[in-house]
């Protein structure tokens, strides 16, 4: 987040016709958290899956050139593939394992292994198919444990910004020079403290939910690292244009994506929880 800003104000400076409304950043995010808080509240499994899918395919796509991956139908086939899949069955992450093992196939068959073609299988896509089963097939947690996660993902993100903004002063990491220790010292304090609150219902006990938000409130900074990696690796300052102000769909899910995955694994714990 700190990044995004200063690289948008030093660009703004060095080329005068680049004018930034300051408006459009905000705009969006309202537009967005209107759009989300209408399809958490409809709380209808194929709404959910429906939106989801739209936001995974568009992550696939801005994947593609992070990877710098040539986009072609077969991979958007099988991206296609495996979130339909993951619909129907009871193991929504396995879907997209399946495929990548599909896909592996046919690069060896054809003699044209690249890992790279492999990637985007990986990431966005089984960190997408966690977040749907969150909501799909974790034990009937349904739309609590997106909230849930949701909630720990944005607190995370606004904390560090903030926080970073007003008293950062140690590089975090040299992956991403402008994100500050202090930020995300801070992002990670405040996910833990809301998340152990929020989480309660969704796992079950304070304990539980302390653990499980720590644990994903890291996650959270992490995500927002790796992504911003891709980029630098690529030279490209947001992963897409599709949100005006924000960049691109993975710009919004980094920290989401990450932590979904920490959540879901986390939760197949409860059970030998729950008996101590």
């Amino acid at each position: 987040m700190e990044e995004k800003e200063e690289k948008q104000s030093e660009q703004t400076t060095q080329n005068p016709q680049i004018k930034e409304s300051p408006n459009k950043r905000y705009i969006t995010a309202g537009i967005l958290i209107a759009l989300l808080a209408l399809v958490l509240f409809i709380d209808h499994a194929l709404i959910i899956w429906c939106t989801l899918g739209v936001c995974f395919l568009l992550g696939f796509k801005e994947a593609l050139s992070l990877f710098e991956v040539k986009p072609n139908l077969w991979l958007y086939g099988g991206a296609i593939a495996s979130w339909v899949l993951a619909f129907f069955n009871s193991s929504p992450i396995l879907s997209g394992v399946f495929i990548a093992l599909i896909v592996a196939s046919i690069l060896a068959y054809k003699r044209s292994i690249s890992p790279k073609k492999i990637l985007p299988f990986i990431y966005p896509t089984l960190p997408f198919l966690a977040l749907y089963a969150l909501y799909a097939k974790m034990g009937g947690f349904g739309i609590s444990c997106l909230i849930w996660l949701v909630l720990i993902a944005s607190v995370v993100d606004t904390g560090a910004y903030f926080g970073g903004k007003a008293f950062g002063r140690i590089p975090f990491s040299p992956t991403s020079p402008n994100k500050t220790l202090e930020g995300a010292g801070i992002g990670v304090a405040l996910g833990i403290v809301i998340g152990s609150i929020a989480g309660i219902g969704p796992s079950g006990g304070f304990i539980p939910s302390l653990l499980i938000s720590i644990f994903v409130s890291i996650s959270c900074v992490f995500g927002d690292l790796f992504e911003s990696y891709l980029k630098r690796e690529v030279g490209m300052k947001d992963s897409g244009k599709i949100l005006p102000g924000h960049g691109g769909i993975l710009d919004r899910f980094d920290g989401i994506l990450f932590g979904a995955i920490t959540m879901y694994y986390l939760l197949g714990f409860l059970p030998m929880w729950q008996q101590l």
